[in-house]
């Protein structure tokens, strides 16, 4: 397994990051096991969570997981970057949710706990919260660092505009600032390369795609139906994102037939051959799918495939693979 620096850290990660949002609500507790064992014995050593992620109001049922599997002993932990993020509701009262100082402090806690460890490598803010300064933000994320709780702080969903007022609020504080942006991102979601990417290569912020199949579109959902053997990838919330892009991705669907590989592993591949991009998350939910993944590394897209996908999945914007202003100005 490749590995790679998270953005301008010294933090080594793998290329693949393991997403965990399934254990739990898709997959049981003894399989979600098998598949961080399975992900050690490949080299992934880079395990993303959230504590809202089981879906269940304050319990944290994905992170009580991962905490069980850790408590098992056998350098599980200390091969691990943990990686986990607070933001959304844990509670039914006002500051039990959001960025407030109160919320981080209480939501790292309850992240410990569950996650029976003492720090967190990489603690995310699972969205912007607008109604907080950054003023308050990172002197509350200084004093969990300086408490050894947390070692390096990340972003998820945030706009380009958010990522530079958190780093130069970081900077007037002389903090270190963000390491890492956590962002949808995959050849039919293509937005962030307006602002969002310029952004984090301006700023040395490592991109941590997530959705990388676009719900499973990218996964070979069509040759799927044909076999009968589709799964969520049709599920409502898909279907009508489907019919929308029917045609090119079943064009898709044939130029990865055409040079032999799944498309799903096509999809990552591309993630990987993008400027910026440290480990798309793959969110497994069993061994095998796990084990499927692991192809993406090994396939290499030419100056042509790539030209070809750009074809078929256009960038954002008028005027082609350009970054904002030029994206959509003279």
């Amino acid at each position: 397994m490749d590995c790679t620096q998270l953005g301008r850290s010294g933090l080594m990660v793998s290329r693949l990051c393991l997403g965990t949002m399934n254990f739990g609500p898709e997959t049981a507790e003894a399989d979600s096991h098998a598949i961080m064992d399975r992900a050690h014995e490949h080299g992934i050593n880079f395990f993303d969570t959230a504590n809202v992620y089981g879906w269940q109001k304050g319990k944290g049922v994905t992170e009580q997981i991962i905490g069980r599997w850790f408590a098992t002993g056998g350098g599980r932990r200390e091969r691990t970057v943990l990686a986990t993020k607070l933001y959304g509701s844990m509670g039914d009262w006002p500051n039990d949710n959001k960025l407030s100082a109160l919320n981080i402090r209480r939501a790292c806690d309850g992240s410990l706990r569950r996650l029976q460890t003492d720090y967190i490598d990489l603690y995310q803010m699972h969205h912007v919260d607008r109604a907080t300064p950054w003023e308050e933000i990172w002197e509350a994320m200084s004093v969990l660092r300086q408490q050894g709780k947390i070692i390096y702080v990340g972003s998820s969903n945030f706009a380009g505009w958010h990522l530079a007022a958190a780093q130069e609020a970081a900077r007037r504080q002389q903090v270190f600032g963000l390491v890492s942006e956590q962002s949808i991102y995959n050849l039919l979601n293509r937005w962030i390369e307006l602002e969002v990417l310029p952004a984090t290569r301006h700023y040395g912020i490592g991109v941590i795609p997530w959705s990388p199949l676009q719900g499973g579109l990218l996964g070979g959902v069509l040759r799927k139906q044909r076999e009968g053997s589709g799964s969520r990838s049709t599920s409502d919330f898909s279907a009508g994102r489907l019919e929308t892009n029917r045609e090119r991705i079943d064009a898709y669907e044939k130029l990865c037939a055409d040079i032999g590989e799944d498309p799903a592993n096509v999809g990552l591949a591309w993630l990987l051959h993008q400027d910026g991009v440290t480990a798309p998350i793959v969110g497994p939910r069993t061994t095998a799918q796990l084990d499927s993944s692991l192809r993406a590394l090994a396939i290499t897209l030419d100056a042509e495939l790539l030209a070809r996908l750009d074809e078929l999945f256009p960038p954002p914007g008028p005027h082609g693979a350009k970054p904002a202003p030029e994206a959509y100005a003279w």
